[in-house]
């Protein structure tokens, strides 16, 4: 798979779990992505200002502040309201899905994610923009 194309590209990951972080942050690393991380909403609220990325995955079920909450900020930010976001769950219900295109997510990735799944998602939402 040519990553080539996704060098550069900043993607913010959003996740109260450190393995799904770790996970992500290795695949993306590795295609020559920036990778900006989060442990939940509030700290990615604190972090995507300075860092503005390109694309963002969030989890559903975190404290404090869910990935439902976390998106719907996001994408009611008038800098920010383009920007992709990914809902990633390991729960795979037609609710989850219907609530996160709600809040405005663009996809949904169920976790375990594979590499392919998570530089897909990445390649259809920021590179055939």
């Amino acid at each position: 798979m040519d990553t080539a194309e996704l060098t550069g590209i900043k993607v913010m990951v959003i996740d109260d779990s450190n393995t799904i972080r770790r996970s992500a942050e290795i695949f993306l690393l590795q295609a020559g992505c920036t990778v900006i991380l989060a442990e939940d909403g509030f700290d990615a609220l604190a972090k995507i200002a300075d860092h503005h990325p390109d694309i963002v995955l969030v989890d559903i079920m975190m404290p404090r502040l869910d990935g439902y909450q976390t998106c719907a900020l996001i994408k009611n930010n008038q800098m920010f309201k383009a920007t992709p976001v990914i809902m990633l769950s390991s729960k795979d219900g037609l609710f989850d899905k219907a609530r996160g295109r709600i809040v405005g997510s663009e996809q949904y990735l169920t976790k375990p994610f594979t590499r392919e799944e998570l530089l897909g998602a990445i390649r259809r939402h920021v590179v055939t923009k």
